[in-house]
């Protein structure tokens, strides 16, 4: 993509001493990629995937390494396995293992092919209590392990705080830890047996002994282990969290010849793992949480190793330059925090262990607090399960990354290793705040790296090694979690000397004498400052619309804040609050945030997706977007895909016709203002209920077949409003008037939903907040967010658009009025898109930072009231908006205080604005609303019938949001219709 990108896109270089592994960057690959994406779809049953958005997707991981590979594949089983390792050994084609993509080392990206264990190979194939293992396939996500071994009392005990999407393989592949490593040990502590298949087709059966293993392979890893015995019993410091390097020291005859521990944490350069065996553990039927709080870092990490003899389940620490302060507002008094688990057989027991532990404490802490309720557990686990993303900006909202990410040192190190960190850090004038698990002496941190520019790489590379040689210093280990991969391979002779690192070559060599398996990793390794995935990025700023404000003014910097945790593939319902919706039913990575993010990354490189803004590969994977916004608020670094798609969209069709639906839906304020203005609302609505008629509208709208239009209203409400006005003898109050005039005390919003689509809504939202002794205006001319212009993408025609809305609300903005939008999708809108498409405009933010939802108001201005009464359960749905941008606290408050009960679904419903009426959405919308909405409205009916609840007295559905109710009515069959909460309330004030 010349216009987006400087400089060579290939970051190839001159590296004629490692293996011939730059053959594969050269010209060459085109036409290799083509034999060899025929060899492999005659061979293989699984999927073949070589097309540029395939390819594109898992060039990066969550490290800071990139690489392009030829193709990925999808195996159906073993034997898929080793028909793809067959065509590549003919080709000479490395292959690299991957499973979630959440090694932040760099050891889940290549240059050959790419085996994806997740779509097919993710099986738990037999759970056996008795024995406490699992046969599993390498793709299975560890939260469905534990699921499974769940109905039976057992769990599997290492849990990386990606537990909700990292596989079983990766984990494998990395020796992945988790905060409960201090009770139940590394992945190497919990892995029995393992299948795997080396490069050059050989089956091993890897346990205890040689046995199972090649009789070629067996022989040499005799003989390596008999002629190094004195170095593997003297060179591998004695650490719980020692994960660099290869685990020779588990062949030793007195550790038991242990073949599967030596393989776990080899990352895919050894073999490739089909099943494995693996223990599980007995959970906990209670667990309590112990919050311990210190005056500051140091005295955490002194603390942690002395909590030990306690038996805790965890011994985590945070600092509050992580933690935020919201956060730490929920927090014992403190700068610094250990979260100690224990467990029991009984919630009492439970708790008296995590009370004897804050005794033992006491006298270095702070302040502590004792956890009990699994709900309070959650909020807090996730502030610590979120910090690998929120890590990635400092509190100034400067990048930061990893490259130091999980070195371990002995425990009782700990607070001396921080103290020289910290200074280390000060010399290279760079900021990071650790944490992780302190009981066990890891720590990660991310850095302010400036990877841009080369003398910010220079110092990031200066840091590394000194960072390594601190390490060595206090006893400890490299890596203390995720491996070694391109991020530390090459200053693996600073932690065990040149000569153990050569038998590492020897050991390598036996299982892969081709070395075509992950080449670059752990031996013979990358630089750690090669194949850095900033390179390929434009070094100027891209001319955008949005403002991006929280990114330098950039979208490349936008683009940048995706670092690949993965926290949007994670799929259990409410898993991951509401993004991604489209991922949860597709299971495609090009539908996940991540994906996404990842594309747009190489649309600006310009190496795999050509196109620039004319991208097919970027418009296809943002047509599944449904612009909810969860990703805003549900994804750790804050990515905002919804922008991002408005963006793209907006340079995609610049000068060009667009989709039918564009101007059919993102013009739908138009249309509606035109018919209403002409009275034509019954006309409209008499020709759409006809079928051959609304047929033909739809198809020239663009509009899925199967959707219902929905009527217009015969008096849309800013008709209502002035009419009520002269009824009574006045004018209608308006926004200008303020309170010295006699005026309002807000503003109520007439969004183009409430006004044109449903004024029952407004009419109920002046009910109630009128009886609640607020005056309110109405603008004398109706405003617009320009939300339906934004989510096409007509960046322009919106920015027009809200210079007129600003214009118009001048005289409530010089009032001070507060604002009150019914609509959550408008009001989201009016929080988050008005200021970063008028970024110049002070009135923008004045108008942003003035909007209310309705529950707020009430809340906010008329603190006092009490609404009435209901005493009635309650199911719906939450707007996705609302839960990324407003926040639902206050609705929460007021369903209580009217005595609704019951909890709203979570996830998205699925239509989405203009999304779920667009041709070729209508099966993904309803896929969603199935996800968590219309399982729970069932599940209510379900319930009403069993409590014999009728009329009046049955379970209420609210939706606050107008794509919420149609939704409702249009896929939840012959139940009640969905209302606002104003409806709920002012119908109850009526009666």
């Amino acid at each position: 993509m010349a216009d987006l990108v400087e400089g060579d896109a290939d970051g190839s270089g001159d590296d004629a001493g490692r293996t011939d592994r730059e053959g594969l960057r050269g010209g060459l690959r085109g036409e290799l990629r083509g034999e060899l994406a025929a060899a492999l779809r005659k061979g293989v049953r699984g999927d073949v995937r070589f097309g540029a958005a395939d390819r594109a997707l898992v060039t990066m991981d969550a490290s800071n390494y990139r690489r392009v590979p030829l193709g990925v594949v999808a195996p159906r089983d073993a034997e898929d396995v080793a028909a793809v390792l067959a065509v590549c050994r003919a080709h000479d084609v490395p292959v690299v293992a991957r499973g979630g993509g959440t090694s932040i080392a760099g050891q889940a990206t290549g240059e050959g092919v790419v085996l994806d264990f997740t779509r097919h190979m993710n099986a738990i194939t037999s759970i056996d209590p008795e024995a406490r293992t699992a046969v599993v396939q390498p793709g299975v996500v560890l939260d469905a392990l534990r699921d499974a071994a769940g109905a039976h009392g057992l769990t599997f005990g290492p849990d990386p705080s990606t537990h909700a999407r990292c596989t079983l393989g990766g984990m494998i592949g990395n020796n992945a830890c988790g905060a409960h490593s201090v009770a139940w040990g590394t992945t190497a502590d919990n892995v029995h047996a393992l299948d795997v298949l080396t490069y050059a087709g050989e089956r091993a059966r890897l346990a205890q002994g040689w046995e199972g293993l090649p009789e070629r392979l067996a022989d040499g890893l005799r003989t390596l282990v008999g002629s190094e015995s004195a170095a593997l019993r003297t060179r591998f410091p004695d650490l719980p969290r020692r994960i660099s390097g290869y685990a020779l020291d588990a062949l030793l005859p007195e550790r038991r010849t242990d073949v599967a521990r030596a393989f776990t944490g080899s990352e895919g350069t050894l073999g490739v793992l089909t099943e494995a065996t693996v223990r599980l553990v007995e959970a906990p039927r209670a667990r309590a949480l112990a919050v311990l709080a210190y005056a500051d870092e140091s005295a955490a990490a002194d603390a942690a190793h002395l909590l030990l003899p306690h038996g805790p389940l965890t011994v985590e620490g945070m600092a509050a330059d992580l933690v935020g302060r919201a956060a730490a507002a929920g927090l014992p008094e403190g700068a610094a925090w250990l979260f100690a688990e224990t467990g029991g057989a009984t919630a009492a027991e439970a708790r008296a262990r995590a009370e004897e532990l804050v005794r033992a404490a006491a006298p270095a802490t702070t302040g502590a607090v004792v956890v009990t309720d699994a709900a309070g557990q959650r909020a807090l686990w996730r502030v610590r399960d979120d910090a690998a993303g929120t890590a990635t900006r400092m509190p100034d909202g400067t990048e930061a990354w990893p490259g130091w990410e999980d070195c371990a040192v002995p425990p009782d190190r700990l607070g001396a290793y921080l103290r020289d960190f910290r200074a280390l850090l000060r010399r290279h004038g760079l900021h990071g705040a650790p944490y992780g698990h302190f009981g066990d002496g890891c720590i990660h941190v991310r850095i302010d790296f400036d990877l841009l520019g080369q003398d910010g790489v220079r110092r990031f590379r200066d840091f590394s090694g000194e960072a390594a040689e601190l390490v060595v210093a206090h006893g400890g280990s490299l890596s203390g979690e995720h491996g070694d991969g391109q991020a530390r391979a090459e200053l693996l002779p600073k932690m065990y000397g040149p000569d153990v690192v050569r038998l590492f070559e020897r050991f390598k060599d036996l299982w892969d004498p081709d070395g075509r398996l992950n080449p670059g990793m752990l031996v013979r390794p990358y630089a750690l400052d090669e194949n850095l995935r900033f390179d390929v990025l434009p070094r100027r700023p891209l001319p955008v619309v949005f403002g991006y404000a929280d990114d330098g003014g950039e979208f490349a910097g936008a683009v940048r804040r995706c670092v690949g945790v993965a926290k949007c593939r994670e799929t259990a319902a409410g898993g991951a609050g509401v993004m991604c919706p489209s991922y949860r039913v597709t299971r495609e990575e090009q539908h996940s945030t991540r994906g996404r993010a990842r594309l747009l990354h190489e649309m600006l490189a310009g190496e795999v997706v050509t196109d620039g803004w004319r991208s097919e590969e970027v418009r296809e994977a943002l047509d599944l977007c449904l612009a909810c916004k969860g990703c805003r608020s549900d994804c750790p670094v804050g990515v905002d895909m919804a922008t991002y798609k408005a963006e793209f969209l907006h340079h995609h069709y610049a000068g060009r016709p667009r989709p039918a639906a564009h101007y059919a839906m993102g013009w739908l304020p138009v249309w509606l203002r035109g018919v209403a203005a002409v009275r034509g609302a019954p006309v409209v609505n008499r020709l759409t209920a006809l079928g051959p008629l609304a047929a033909a509208a739809k198809r020239l709208g663009g509009i899925a077949p199967e959707r219902t239009i929905p009527r217009l209203a015969d008096e849309p409400f800013v008709r209502w409003w002035e009419g009520r006005g002269r009824g009574r003898g006045r004018g209608r109050e308006r926004a200008g008037a303020g309170p010295a005039a006699g005026g309002a005390d807000l503003v109520l919003w007439p969004d183009t939903f409430t006004n044109h689509l449903s004024p029952e809504v407004g009419r109920a939202a002046v009910t109630v907040l009128e009886s609640a002794g607020l005056r309110i205006a109405v603008p004398p001319k109706s405003p617009c967010c320009g939300l339906t212009w934004i989510s096409t993408g007509q960046l322009h025609r919106a920015r027009r658009t809200l210079r007129r809305t600003l214009d118009v609300m001048a005289p409530a903005l010089d009032a001070g009025l507060p604002v009150t939008v019914m609509e959550p999708s408008c009001a989201a809108s009016l929080r988050t898109d008005l200021p970063e498409l008028l970024p110049g405009d002070p009135r923008a933010r004045q108008l942003a930072e003035k909007v209310l939802t309705f529950a707020q108001t009430l809340e906010e201005l008329a603190p006092h009231w009490q609404p009435p009464r209901l005493d009635r359960a309650v199911a719906g749905q939450t707007h996705c908006h609302q839960h990324a941008v407003l926040g639902d606290t206050a609705e929460r408050r007021l369903r209580e205080r009217a005595g609704l009960v019951g909890e709203l679904s979570g996830g998205c419903c699925g239509l989405a604005g203009n999304f779920g009426f667009e041709k070729g959405h209508y099966e993904v919308s309803a896929a969603c609303a199935e996800e968590q909405l219309l399982p729970s409205l069932r599940e209510a009916r379900r319930e009403d019938r069993r409590e014999a609840r009728h009329g009046d007295a049955a379970t209420a559905v609210l939706a606050d949001g107008f794509s919420c109710r149609t939704q409702i009515a249009q896929l939840a069959g012959d139940g009640p219709r969905a209302r606002h909460l104003a409806e709920l309330l002012a119908e109850a004030l009526g009666s």
